[in-house]
């Protein structure tokens, strides 16, 4: 293997915005921001997510953020900050590294992810089993 995920992730850090979660939770009544859980979905029923996030599979992301894509989702050409997360900063940080070579410069993510706003008991919404 040439380049392993560690290696890939320490240099998406160098490139990206990464906020505390204790800034993260600042922002969650802001207007101006859309938090992005991009976990699967299993992990969101499991867990639950932060309040208010929206869900944007990590699978499907680069797709929903294009908007020549015929699987583009409008909210991600909104004139908002979008502020990723994962269950550890690994997914979310290669994601946003993805998302601004795409041309998206208002995206940061949060460090540590769900498992570090979790240890900061910090507020969880819970996310219903579709049948």
């Amino acid at each position: 293997m040439k380049v392993g995920y560690k290696k890939l992730i320490e240099e998406a850090e160098k490139n990206i915005a990464a906020l505390s979660v204790s800034e993260v939770a600042g922002l969650l009544d802001d207007e101006t921001v859309t938090i992005v859980d991009i976990r699967d979905i299993r992990e969101l029923q499991r867990e639950g997510k932060l309040p208010g996030a929206v869900h944007a599979p990590r699978g499907m992301l680069e797709f929903w953020v294009d908007p020549d894509s015929p699987y583009h989702r409008e909210l991600f050409s909104e004139d908002k900050k979008f502020v990723f997360y994962c269950a550890s900063a690994w997914r979310s940080a290669l994601a946003t590294q993805t998302v601004q070579q795409m041309g998206m410069s208002n995206v940061c993510h949060m460090s540590g992810g769900f498992t570090a706003w979790k240890e900061a008991e910090q507020p969880i919404e819970a996310v219903e089993k579709k049948v």
